[in-house]
C-alpha cells in the first residue's frame, strides 16, 4: 500500500526505527531493531532511530550503540525518503509522503480498551476537529504495508478504528517476547537492582491511563493521585515498593514529598521491565492489563472515574465490570485500602483467578516469545514471513 510518491530508489538494507513519535528508544520498534541486529549483526549499519533533536543528546548518550537520525532535519530527509523499512508504533506526519518502494511496519502500541481513531464519536484532544481526526487515521493506516496485531480482539478492532484494509501480522507484540524469555529469578533480580539499587522484597505498580481532557490549557496537562501515599503504605508490606507509571507529559506533575525513598516515578523505564518486577499491578482503564496478564500476576483495578470516562470521553469496546475484569474493581479510596490490606495477607485475589487465566486465553493467546524473531525475518527476507 502506498500514497502514490516515489522520490528515489530506496537504498536496501535501511530501516527506520521510530517510537512514540521520536521520544524515545522503546516499544516494539525497539524490541524488533534488538533482534534484528542479533540475527544480523550486519544489518546494524543500515538500522537508524528517528528521534526529536530534542531528546537526541539524551538518547545519544544512554544508547552509544545505536545510529540516531533528528526528525525532521535535512539529514533525516535523506535517510526516511531512501528507506527500505519504516518500523514505527505511532503516526508519520500526514505531510510526509511515503516513497512507493518503502515498506511500512505499523507496530502500534498496545491492545485497546478504549475507543481509538474513528471509533471515538467525540474527540477531547485539544486543537483537534472529530471529522478530521477521524479522516487523519483513514489516511494514515493507507501507508501501512503491514499492521502487528496482538490478538485477534486487537485484530478486529484495528479494522474498524483505522480503517485498515491491508496486511496484519498476527504475531503477538514484539515487546512482550521478554515476558516469556526473561521471567525467571535471575533476570529479575538483575532488573530490580538496575531500577532500584537493591532487592525490594515487593513491587506494586500504579499504571493509570492516559485522560484527553485533564488539562489546563492546549498542551498543559495535569495529574493527580487519587489515592493518600501515607494510608496506602499503612495497607501494605513494609518492604513495597511503589512504582507510579504516569504518561509522559504529567511525570513531573506527582508529588510524592516525604516518600521519596518508597515512590519512584517511572515514566521513562522499559515498561516490560517495570512489568517483571511488579508484584502487583494497579490500573484503571489502560491497556497494560492485556499485556501484564501474559505474566499471569494479581491485578487491581480503580477506576475512580468510570462513569464520566466511560459516557463521556472515550467510551469502551468491552463492558468493563466486575464481570469481565481478571481482578478486584474499586471505586473509592476506602475499598481501595481494603483490597491492598487482603492482598498484604495474602499475596493474591484468589477468587478472581479463574477470570485472570480466562482473560489470559482471550488476550495473550498469540504471545510465545517469537514475535520479534518473526518481524526481523520478515525485513531479511525481503518481505517474506512465516506466521
Amino acid at each position: 500500500m502506498n500514497d502514490g510518491f516515489i522520490c528515489m530508489p530506496v537504498k536496501k538494507g535501511t530501516v527506520i526505527f521510530e517510537s512514540f513519535n521520536g521520544k524515545d528508544v522503546s516499544d516494539n520498534p525497539f524490541a524488533i531493531y534488538k533482534q534484528l541486529i542479533k540475527d544480523d549483526p550486519s544489518a546494524k549499519q543500515g538500522c537508524y532511530f528517528s528521534v526529536k533533536p530534542s531528546e537526541y543528546a539524551r538518547l545519544s548518550k544512554q544508547y552509544p550503540n545505536i545510529r540516531f537520525v533528528k526528525r525532521f532535519t535535512p539529514g533525516w530527509v535523506q535517510y526516511i525518503a531512501r528507506a527500505d523499512y519504516w518500523v514505527m508504533n505511532s503516526r508519520m506526519p500526514k505531510w510526509w509522503h511515503k516513497n512507493q518502494q518503502t515498506t511500512f511496519i505499523q507496530t502500534w502500541h498496545g491492545t485497546p480498551l478504549k475507543k481509538l481513531g474513528i471509533d471515538i464519536d467525540n474527540v477531547e484532544i485539544p486543537g483537534s476537529q472529530t471529522a478530521e481526526y477521524h479522516q487523519a487515521f483513514i489516511d494514515e493506516s493507507a501507508r501501512w504495508d503491514y499492521l502487528i496485531a496482538p490478538n485477534q480482539y486487537s485484530h478486529d478492532i484495528f479494522k474498524s478504528a483505522f480503517g485498515y484494509s491491508g496486511r496484519f501480522l498476527d504475531i503477538g507484540y514484539p515487546r512482550n517476547d521478554i515476558l516469556y524469555t526473561e521471567n525467571n529469578a535471575d533476570d529479575i533480580q538483575t532488573i530490580k537492582q538496575t531500577l532500584f539499587g537493591y532487592q525490594p522484597k515487593q513491587v506494586i505498580m500504579y499504571a493509570p491511563t492516559w485522560r484527553d481532557d485533564d488539562f489546563s490549557e492546549k498542551g498543559k496537562y495535569q495529574f493527580t493521585l487519587p489515592f493518600d501515599l501515607a494510608q496506602f503504605f499503612k495497607n501494605v508490606d513494609s518492604q513495597t515498593i511503589l512504582v507510579i507509571r504516569p504518561h509522559y507529559l504529567v511525570k513531573d506533575k506527582i508529588d510524592i514529598t516525604d516518600f521519596e525513598k518508597r515512590v519512584k516515578i517511572l515514566a521513562d523505564v522499559d515498561i516490560n521491565q517495570l512489568y517483571l518486577v511488579t508484584d502487583l499491578l494497579i490500573t484503571d482503564y489502560s491497556s497494560v492489563m492485556f499485556d501484564f496478564a501474559n505474566l499471569k500476576r494479581p491485578m487491581l483495578f480503580y477506576p475512580y472515574d468510570l462513569a464520566h470516562y466511560r459516557d463521556e470521553l472515550r467510551g469502551f469496546y468491552f463492558q468493563y465490570d466486575q464481570e469481565n475484569l481478571p481482578g478486584p474493581m474499586v471505586s473509592n479510596q476506602t475499598d481501595f485500602y481494603q483490597k491492598l490490606g487482603e492482598y498484604r495477607q495474602t499475596g493474591t485475589f484468589a477468587e478472581y483467578s479463574a477470570g485472570l487465566t480466562q482473560f489470559n486465553r482471550k488476550f495473550c493467546a498469540w504471545e510465545n516469545g517469537q514475535a520479534s524473531e518473526k518481524v526481523s525475518q520478515l525485513i531479511l527476507q525481503g518481505g517474506q514471513i512465516n506466521e
